[in-house]
């Protein structure tokens, strides 16, 4: 018979912790991972430089039509004509459409003539205005005070001297191409105006005005919203004609004589 005294003693059950306050157990301690540990030490969980960072650099110098930080509305003046062509101003420029769009319809589809037109304007509003006055001293009230209109001198000097400089810049223009100063703009005027010509043989001069008035109203505010889309297939389209322009300026246009350069300044 075994001795009591050596007999094992089973050891008895752990106890649990004490409730906190409130009466809820502390959650067990869970050992953090090493995942968790990289979300929580940024230093280490900084992954490398990704690649966004260079597209945004080429994105920023990729060919632009109007320049680097260069917007539409800066480019049209950043006045009130702007706001016009960008519809900011709503109001005025559903006014120069729908003026426009009345004209192009009393001169192309009613088949009105321009002196016609004027004449009758002309008729209406003084015939109106006579019977309201006369209207308005048969009643023995005083008769409209209508305000006087007039050109000032300032608004006349200003008007010719924008014509002025326009005019002198296309003179000039034209003088440096005669020349043979710069080929690029001789080509470029070239093509413009041979285009000019195809469309002109398309349409009669005002109907080609009128689609010129829908054009500025609807290209800037579309190339605003479309901008980065357009300067991409202008980027790719530039890059091509400019490899065509060397070959043409290698094989071609470098046998070409150049014209005389250009004379210096008077002093």
């Amino acid at each position: 018979m075994a001795d009591p005294a050596e007999e094992t003693v089973a050891a008895p059950p752990p106890t649990p912790a004490a409730p906190a306050e409130g009466g809820l157990a502390p959650p067990p301690s869970v050992e953090p991972t090493a995942e968790k540990v990289a979300e929580a030490s940024p230093e280490k969980a900084a992954p490398p430089a990704s690649a966004s960072a260079p597209e945004t650099t080429v994105r920023s110098r990729g060919f632009k039509l109007l320049g680097e930080d260069t917007s539409v509305h800066k480019v049209l003046g950043g006045g009130k004509a702007a706001d016009v062509l960008l519809w900011k101003d709503k109001k005025t420029t559903a006014v120069v459409i729908g003026g426009t769009t009345v004209l192009w319809i009393l001169f192309e589809v009613l088949d009105y003539h321009l002196l016609t037109l004027i004449s009758h304007v002309m008729i209406g509003v003084l015939a109106v205005l006579f019977l309201w006055s006369k209207a308005m001293t048969f009643i023995k009230k005083s008769p409209p005070d209508f305000p006087v209109i007039q050109i000032s001198e300032d608004a006349a000097v200003n008007v010719a001297r924008a014509l002025r400089n326009d005019v002198n810049r296309a003179l000039h223009l034209f003088r440096e191409i005669a020349l043979g100063h710069d080929l690029k703009k001789f080509l470029g005027v070239i093509a413009a105006l041979w285009v000019l010509s195809e469309v002109g043989s398309c349409c009669d001069f005002l109907t080609l005005v009128y689609v010129a008035v829908l054009m500025i109203h609807t290209i800037p505010i579309l190339y605003d919203k479309y901008q980065d889309k357009v300067d991409h297939f202008a980027g790719k389209a530039h890059t091509e004609a400019r490899k065509h322009y060397e070959v043409l300026d290698t094989k071609v246009l470098s046998k070409i004589p150049r014209g005389p350069a250009k004379a210096k300044k008077d002093t």
